[in-house]
Protein backbone atom coordinates (compact mmCIF):
# COMPACT_ATOMS: atom_id res chain seq x y z
CA UNK A 1 0.00 0.00 0.00
CA UNK A 2 1.01 3.23 -0.80
CA UNK A 3 -0.06 7.15 0.03
CA UNK A 4 2.10 8.85 -2.42
CA UNK A 5 -0.18 10.89 -4.96
CA UNK A 6 0.23 9.36 -8.63
CA UNK A 7 2.46 11.09 -10.94
CA UNK A 8 0.32 11.63 -13.38
CA UNK A 9 -3.60 12.62 -12.89
CA UNK A 10 -5.94 9.34 -12.81
CA UNK A 11 -7.63 9.71 -16.03
CA UNK A 12 -11.71 9.03 -14.65
CA UNK A 13 -13.87 7.97 -17.72
CA UNK A 14 -17.55 9.08 -16.48
CA UNK A 15 -21.15 10.11 -17.09
CA UNK A 16 -21.72 13.05 -15.44
CA UNK A 17 -25.32 12.23 -14.31
CA UNK A 18 -23.78 8.36 -13.44
CA UNK A 19 -24.24 7.24 -10.08
CA UNK A 20 -21.71 4.95 -10.54
CA UNK A 21 -19.33 7.66 -12.06
CA UNK A 22 -19.79 9.92 -9.14
CA UNK A 23 -18.77 7.58 -6.63
CA UNK A 24 -15.56 7.39 -8.05
CA UNK A 25 -15.37 10.69 -8.44
CA UNK A 26 -16.13 11.58 -4.74
CA UNK A 27 -13.65 8.80 -3.54
CA UNK A 28 -11.04 10.67 -5.33
CA UNK A 29 -11.66 13.85 -4.47
CA UNK A 30 -12.08 12.52 -0.41
CA UNK A 31 -8.55 11.20 -1.16
CA UNK A 32 -7.37 14.31 -2.66
CA UNK A 33 -6.04 12.75 -5.60
CA UNK A 34 -5.32 14.47 -9.03
CA UNK A 35 -7.87 13.42 -11.76
CA UNK A 36 -8.64 14.27 -15.35
CA UNK A 37 -12.19 13.45 -15.97
CA UNK A 38 -13.17 12.39 -19.45
CA UNK A 39 -16.29 12.50 -19.87
CA UNK A 40 -17.81 9.54 -22.08
CA UNK A 41 -21.20 10.30 -24.58
CA UNK A 42 -23.58 7.68 -23.60
CA UNK A 43 -26.15 9.21 -25.95
CA UNK A 44 -24.23 9.15 -28.74
CA UNK A 45 -22.98 5.48 -28.19
CA UNK A 46 -19.01 6.04 -27.54
CA UNK A 47 -19.32 3.75 -24.20
CA UNK A 48 -19.75 0.69 -26.98
CA UNK A 49 -17.17 1.65 -29.44
CA UNK A 50 -14.02 -0.27 -29.72
CA UNK A 51 -11.73 2.23 -27.99
CA UNK A 52 -13.59 2.41 -25.05
CA UNK A 53 -14.27 -1.41 -25.16
CA UNK A 54 -10.91 -2.34 -24.97
CA UNK A 55 -10.95 -0.65 -21.25
CA UNK A 56 -14.29 -2.07 -20.53
CA UNK A 57 -15.92 -5.13 -22.30
CA UNK A 58 -19.02 -4.50 -20.90
CA UNK A 59 -19.30 -0.89 -22.32
CA UNK A 60 -19.98 0.59 -18.71
CA UNK A 61 -18.62 3.70 -17.19
CA UNK A 62 -17.37 4.26 -14.91
CA UNK A 63 -13.26 3.20 -16.25
CA UNK A 64 -10.20 4.90 -14.32
CA UNK A 65 -6.56 5.21 -16.10
CA UNK A 66 -3.79 5.33 -13.41
CA UNK A 67 -0.31 4.65 -14.74
CA UNK A 68 -0.62 1.44 -16.69
CA UNK A 69 -3.12 0.22 -14.48
CA UNK A 70 -6.84 0.40 -16.28
CA UNK A 71 -9.49 -0.65 -13.90
CA UNK A 72 -13.37 -0.70 -14.66
CA UNK A 73 -16.55 -1.09 -12.22
CA UNK A 74 -17.19 1.28 -9.39
CA UNK A 75 -16.90 -0.80 -6.77
CA UNK A 76 -13.58 -2.39 -7.74
CA UNK A 77 -12.18 0.85 -8.62
CA UNK A 78 -13.13 2.00 -4.92
CA UNK A 79 -11.67 -1.45 -3.31
CA UNK A 80 -8.29 0.05 -5.47
CA UNK A 81 -8.17 3.31 -4.49
CA UNK A 82 -8.83 2.84 -0.81
CA UNK A 83 -5.73 -0.02 -1.22
CA UNK A 84 -3.35 1.61 -3.01
CA UNK A 85 -3.96 5.63 -1.68
CA UNK A 86 -5.86 5.53 1.95
CA UNK A 87 -2.79 4.45 3.59
CA UNK A 88 -3.88 4.35 7.35
CA UNK A 89 -7.32 5.90 6.99
CA UNK A 90 -10.45 3.09 7.54
CA UNK A 91 -11.71 3.46 4.25
CA UNK A 92 -11.14 -0.50 3.31
CA UNK A 93 -10.64 -1.84 6.40
CA UNK A 94 -8.27 -4.38 7.31
CA UNK A 95 -9.94 -6.51 10.33
CA UNK A 96 -11.74 -9.30 8.97
CA UNK A 97 -15.12 -8.51 10.44
CA UNK A 98 -15.20 -4.83 9.30
CA UNK A 99 -13.76 -5.85 5.83
CA UNK A 100 -16.58 -8.32 5.66
CA UNK A 101 -19.13 -5.61 7.05
CA UNK A 102 -17.70 -2.83 4.09
CA UNK A 103 -17.99 -5.64 1.84
CA UNK A 104 -22.22 -6.43 2.44
CA UNK A 105 -22.73 -2.60 1.79
CA UNK A 106 -20.84 -2.95 -1.55
CA UNK A 107 -22.92 -6.21 -2.58
CA UNK A 108 -26.31 -3.90 -1.52
CA UNK A 109 -24.98 -1.10 -3.94
CA UNK A 110 -25.11 -3.34 -6.54
CA UNK A 111 -28.03 -5.30 -5.37
CA UNK A 112 -30.85 -3.30 -3.80
CA UNK A 113 -29.05 -0.10 -4.49
CA UNK A 114 -29.23 -0.70 -8.58
CA UNK A 115 -32.49 -2.26 -8.95
CA UNK A 116 -34.71 0.23 -6.14
CA UNK A 117 -33.01 4.17 -6.14
CA UNK A 118 -31.21 3.53 -9.03
CA UNK A 119 -33.54 2.12 -11.34
CA UNK A 120 -36.47 4.40 -9.74
CA UNK A 121 -34.11 7.59 -11.14
CA UNK A 122 -33.44 5.60 -14.44
CA UNK A 123 -37.13 5.41 -15.50
CA UNK A 124 -37.55 9.28 -14.82
CA UNK A 125 -34.47 10.64 -15.68
CA UNK A 126 -33.37 8.63 -18.99
CA UNK A 127 -36.95 7.12 -19.58
CA UNK A 128 -36.11 3.27 -18.99
CA UNK A 129 -38.14 0.72 -19.10
CA UNK A 130 -38.41 -0.63 -15.24
CA UNK A 131 -41.51 -1.56 -13.05
CA UNK A 132 -42.06 1.75 -11.70
CA UNK A 133 -44.30 0.27 -8.91
CA UNK A 134 -41.63 -2.86 -8.18
CA UNK A 135 -38.69 -0.37 -7.89
CA UNK A 136 -40.16 2.02 -5.41
CA UNK A 137 -41.22 -0.55 -3.33
CA UNK A 138 -37.56 -2.10 -3.67
CA UNK A 139 -36.27 1.37 -3.08
CA UNK A 140 -38.48 2.21 0.21
CA UNK A 141 -37.59 -1.46 1.50
CA UNK A 142 -33.57 -0.55 1.44
CA UNK A 143 -34.30 3.17 2.67
CA UNK A 144 -35.99 0.91 6.06
CA UNK A 145 -32.81 -1.20 6.37
CA UNK A 146 -30.62 1.65 6.10
CA UNK A 147 -32.55 4.05 8.27
CA UNK A 148 -32.06 0.85 11.37
CA UNK A 149 -28.67 1.03 10.58
CA UNK A 150 -27.96 4.75 11.04
CA UNK A 151 -30.18 4.90 13.70
CA UNK A 152 -27.34 3.03 15.56
CA UNK A 153 -24.46 4.32 14.02
CA UNK A 154 -22.90 7.33 11.95
CA UNK A 155 -22.15 5.72 8.82
CA UNK A 156 -23.14 1.75 7.71
CA UNK A 157 -20.35 0.28 8.17
CA UNK A 158 -19.74 1.54 12.00
CA UNK A 159 -18.83 5.81 13.14
CA UNK A 160 -16.28 6.55 10.51
CA UNK A 161 -16.93 6.68 6.86
CA UNK A 162 -15.58 3.95 4.54
CA UNK A 163 -16.38 3.01 1.23
CA UNK A 164 -19.62 1.16 1.80
CA UNK A 165 -20.99 5.11 2.43
CA UNK A 166 -19.13 6.20 -0.91
CA UNK A 167 -20.67 3.36 -3.11
CA UNK A 168 -24.53 3.91 -1.36
CA UNK A 169 -24.01 8.03 -1.32
CA UNK A 170 -24.56 9.16 -4.97
CA UNK A 171 -28.00 7.40 -5.66
CA UNK A 172 -29.67 7.87 -1.84
CA UNK A 173 -28.95 11.26 -2.19
CA UNK A 174 -30.48 11.52 -5.80
CA UNK A 175 -33.41 9.16 -5.10
CA UNK A 176 -35.96 12.22 -5.24
CA UNK A 177 -35.01 12.55 -8.75
CA UNK A 178 -37.00 8.96 -9.12
CA UNK A 179 -39.64 10.10 -7.26
CA UNK A 180 -38.34 8.14 -4.12
CA UNK A 181 -38.95 10.36 -1.02
CA UNK A 182 -36.24 10.72 1.59
CA UNK A 183 -38.80 12.47 4.08
CA UNK A 184 -39.60 9.81 6.12
CA UNK A 185 -35.91 8.40 6.89
CA UNK A 186 -34.50 11.42 9.05
CA UNK A 187 -31.35 9.20 10.04
CA UNK A 188 -30.55 8.26 6.12
CA UNK A 189 -31.02 12.33 5.65
CA UNK A 190 -28.37 13.28 8.81
CA UNK A 191 -26.32 10.53 7.25
CA UNK A 192 -26.15 12.17 3.38
CA UNK A 193 -25.63 15.09 5.59
CA UNK A 194 -22.30 13.95 7.17
CA UNK A 195 -20.89 12.38 4.24
CA UNK A 196 -21.22 15.92 2.33
CA UNK A 197 -19.29 17.69 5.18
CA UNK A 198 -16.54 15.55 4.72
CA UNK A 199 -13.53 17.49 3.73
CA UNK A 200 -13.13 17.44 -0.46
CA UNK A 201 -16.97 16.24 -0.83
CA UNK A 202 -17.66 16.93 -4.47
CA UNK A 203 -21.37 16.76 -5.44
CA UNK A 204 -22.96 14.77 -8.55
CA UNK A 205 -24.85 17.09 -11.13
CA UNK A 206 -28.03 17.53 -10.41
CA UNK A 207 -30.90 16.39 -12.73
CA UNK A 208 -33.81 18.98 -12.98
CA UNK A 209 -36.46 15.99 -12.41
CA UNK A 210 -37.39 14.65 -8.75
CA UNK A 211 -37.88 16.63 -5.69
CA UNK A 212 -35.38 17.97 -3.32
CA UNK A 213 -34.25 15.66 -0.89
Amino acid sequence: MTTTPPSQPIRLHRFALSGHSHRVELFLSLLGLPVELVDVDLPGGAHKQPAFLAMNAFGQVPVIEDGDVTLPDSNAILVYLASRYAGSAPWWPRDPVRMAEVQRWLSVAAGPLAFGPAAARVIKVFGGRFNEAEVTARAHALLAVMEGVLGQSRFLAGDAPTIADIANYSYIAHAPEGGVTLEGYPAVRSWLARIEALPGFVGMAKSPLGADK
